[in-house]
């Protein structure tokens, strides 16, 4: 006999087999949770001071001093600019002449920043007492040529990385308490093992240099461990921080170090980071993808995937990790992001900005409904079977969503698992709130796929679940 079901929506999945979890979702495009559960439209964004020049902006980093003056960083092309509070315009920083399309690693040590990009000198500006604080810097004496930098135990720690060809198996060390003096009481560790430093951070109390091979390793102040796995970053770029956890991208996927041995986050959207297809993050994406921690989204972006489940493609994807709901979904900006930084403003906000590849950057913005102007594509699919593989009498299907949005709800009845070659039937818009929906007479099927979709500029768009009716057909 049929009853009335509900069918609440799941997070992101293309790995595990949607039969053994109803409401598993197939496509979730520019969506994030509301505080109720229901799938939202993501906040848009605005665009982020101006274009000092037509570069790619490979870098973005801020300094709040002791003083609570705040400069904001970018560069690009070959040039470091700064902005106060970041509000005024991009100025370019004194000594500020760095090697293009060269990325810039930076640390903070007694309101002394110290930055560089591995091949042009290392250098440093000292903050508050200074009339020209965090906006022109300084050679830094003795220090090696580094892009890589963490504090340390009262020391900066640097390497160069993997930004020039040769050994850079070292990290070398300050004189405790200064970022400036690096001969009265420094020196450098030799990492061992096959590849060149790529990242310096804490985890668990401990310093953990790791290498392009992916071999991670900790150093406590006294022995340096080899942590035996190969689970480290393959980009630097993508190591975001929450808490004392570190996320980041390697080539087997996304992972959370909290110390020991990394562990797989990205289970769900396996088939969008590497595939039977070979059609996942391209190969030389997996060196340089940026990312990013903002609130409690990890946010990566990998470029054009497909997934060889539902042979979907996303260009200029960023795989979004929802840390406190344990849950993934896609976004896809109107602008491709090549650098992340989230940062707290003058009034006590976190701000996420971005840049993309013409010397443009963006800032995220609760309010806005388009992507600098550009209309959201906001997509959500998923697959109703009622935990059963028995044919169906479809007989009704109610979906909700938030009145005076403009999306559209499509479905489709299939006997086998084949997303990839679906023919919609479309039910109308949902501008309502509630589309519902009759079966005709005969509507049999084992399952029921959905599809709700917008692009807009102007609205917003939350999906909150379905109800449907079906019967089960009894054969012999």
């Amino acid at each position: 006999m049929a009853s009335l079901k509900q069918h609440t929506l799941g997070g992101l999945n293309l790995k595990t087999s949607p039969l053994n979890n109803e409401g598993q979702i197939l496509r979730a495009l520019n969506v994030e949770r509301d505080l109720n559960g229901a799938w939202q439209k993501r906040p848009g964004y605005v665009t982020y001071l101006g274009t000092p020049d037509n570069a790619q902006v490979t870098s973005l980093f801020s300094w709040r001093q002791n003083d609570d003056t705040l400069i904001t960083y970018r560069k690009s092309g070959g040039t470091l600019y700064y902005s106060t509070a970041g509000t005024g315009s991009w100025t370019i920083a004194g000594g500020g002449t760095l090697t293009a399309a060269s990325h810039v690693g930076n640390i903070v040590l007694d309101n002394v920043i110290i930055l560089g990009d591995g091949t042009a000198a290392t250098r440093h500006s000292v903050g508050t007492t200074a009339g020209a604080a965090g906006t022109s810097f300084t050679n830094t004496s003795g220090a090696p040529l580094a892009e890589h930098f963490s504090e340390y135990q009262g020391r900066v720690w640097a390497a160069r990385g993997t930004a020039v060809m040769g050994t850079n198996t070292d990290m070398f060390y300050s004189t405790v308490g200064t970022a400036t003096d690096w001969t009265t009481d420094s020196s450098s560790i030799r990492i061992p093992g096959a590849g060149r430093i790529n990242s310096l951070y804490k985890v668990g109390g401990n310093l953990v240099p790791t290498k392009d091979s992916g071999l991670i390793f900790t150093f406590d102040g006294y022995n340096l461990l080899d942590n035996s796995n190969n689970f480290g970053p393959s980009s630097p770029y993508s190591i975001g921080s929450f808490a004392d956890a570190k996320f980041f991208l390697n080539r087997r996927g996304v992972f959370q170090h909290l110390g020991g041995v990394p562990q797989l986050k990205s289970t769900p959207v396996e088939k969008q980071i590497f595939n039977n297809a070979g059609s996942g993050i391209a190969g030389t994406v997996f060196d340089n993808a940026p990312g990013v921690v903002h609130k409690y989204n990890y946010l990566l972006g990998v470029g054009t995937v497909t997934d060889d489940l539902t042979s979907y493609t996303i260009p200029d994807c960023v795989l979004r990790y929802d840390i406190r709901g344990d849950e993934w979904s896609n976004w896809k900006f109107a602008h491709r992001p090549y650098s992340f930084h989230s940062y707290r403003d003058r009034v006590g906000i976190d701000q996420l900005v971005f840049g993309d590849n013409g010397g443009q950057c963006y800032q995220l913005s609760g309010t806005a409904t388009s992507d600098a102007g550009a209309a959201i594509e906001v997509q959500l699919m998923g697959v109703i079977h009622g935990n059963s593989l028995e044919e169906k009498d479809w007989r009704y299907l109610r979906g909700m969503f938030n009145p005076g949005n403009k999306a559209k709800l499509q479905i489709s009845l299939s006997d086998t698992f084949t997303p990839r070659t679906l023919k919609w039937q479309d039910l109308g818009d949902a501008r309502d709130g509630v589309v519902e929906y009759h079966f005709p007479n005969g509507s049999r099927g084992v399952f029921l796929f959905w599809k709700a979709y917008e692009f807009s500029d102007t609205s917003r768009f939350e999906c909150l679940g379905f109800e449907y009716e079906a019967e089960l057909v009894t054969h012999g």
